[in-house]
């Protein structure tokens, strides 16, 4: 997940979650909250996180929720995944994952 550029950090999230199959409005959902609860460097550590987690990866065009939850857990800032994990389940990741 990139999280620098011009574009906003919720878009950039949500395109980067669409990418790896989650549903556009869920996507988009997650993206809003991270961006509305996390500062700019909290999200940018949970981009480096994301990208690391995804190296070396088996299946690098698949991220679940539980990969991306996990990536978070990888940030020492403990208001990282406690936030990840409140998106998702806000956003109905959990009850709606992405289809594999």
């Amino acid at each position: 997940m990139s999280l620098s550029g011009c574009v906003n950090p919720s878009a950039r999230i949500a395109s980067s979650l669409e990418g790896y199959g989650f549903q556009p409005d869920q996507s988009q959902c997650v993206g809003d909250r991270l961006e509305a609860n996390l500062s700019l460097g909290q999200l940018q550590q949970l981009g480096r996180a994301a990208r690391a987690a995804r190296e070396g990866d088996t299946t690098p065009g698949r991220l679940t929720v539980s990969d991306f939850v996990r990536a978070a857990a990888a940030v020492k800032d403990p208001k990282v995944p406690l936030e990840v994990a409140r998106a998702a389940a806000g956003c109905g990741v959990l009850t709606n994952p992405p289809a594999l």
